[in-house]
């Protein structure tokens, strides 16, 4: 049952993906360069319950406010349930502009499914340096500054459920991202983790937390744990 309702809802958001696409087709005419799925739809672990929908586009020119206001209305008349989960990636030819991290970029380039494909752009690979200094700036700043946060709530809502799972899986993402520089899911993290793990990293947590997200589960069981999260450090790996 849980496989047959996970394929479902795979496939209504992949569905989702494809009903958005006319849009760019549209709006950006001959200018379009490609459409791809991206994140968990496309190298797997997606969750109906906590996962995005992650799409890119490769364009000739950056989009614009515009372009990106449009389609945010197109994904709501398509859907209102699964429009807040889309998360748009997106860059010109060059991969010079918009909003395209280095991990996201190794992700195109390992495992993006192509909705639209008018010409095969793909950018030069990341080193890994490039992807250890993006890893150890604004990633690993916003999960410090969550972990804080969740860290000091005293009742867990609905609200939360999704960011407290997310910050107690950031470590292995961030460890297996660091170690290899590929992109890869959940899964693939934890399960490198167990033969890689940092001292003091709390390896049974995160696999719970992993357990939580795959069943898609309320975290709330994992709440009296939260004093760990400051204490979760990002693996000084070298």
């Amino acid at each position: 049952m849980h496989n047959a309702t996970l394929n479902s809802s795979r496939a209504a958001a992949i569905e989702f993906a494809h009903g958005v696409s006319p849009f760019w087709e549209h709006r950006l005419r001959r200018h379009l360069i490609g459409f791809y799925l991206i994140g968990s739809l496309a190298h797997g672990g997606f969750s109906a319950r906590y996962s995005d929908i992650d799409i890119a586009v490769i364009a000739e020119e950056p989009l614009t406010p515009e372009d990106l206001a449009l389609m945010s209305e197109r994904a709501s008349a398509l859907s209102n349930e699964l429009a807040p989960k889309l998360s748009l990636f997106w860059t010109d030819r060059q991969f010079s502009a918009g909003r395209f991290p280095p991990l996201d970029r190794v992700d195109l380039i390992d495992h993006g499914m192509a909705l639209i494909e008018r010409e095969h752009v793909r950018p030069l690979r990341p080193s890994l340096d490039e992807i250890r200094t993006y890893l150890s700036a604004q990633p690993l700043q916003n999960w410090l500054r969550q972990a804080e946060i969740l860290s000091s709530l005293t009742e867990l809502t609905a609200a939360n459920h999704k960011a407290y799972l997310r910050t107690l899986l950031y470590p292995a993402r961030f460890a297996y991202s660091w170690m290899t520089g590929a992109m890869g899911s959940n899964d693939e993290a934890v399960a490198w983790l167990h033969s890689h793990a940092a001292d003091r990293l709390d390896v049974d947590l995160i696999e719970r937390a992993l357990h939580c997200r795959n069943q898609n589960l309320d975290p709330d069981h994992l709440f009296p744990e939260r004093s760990k999260l400051p204490l979760l450090p990002m693996p000084a790996y070298s």
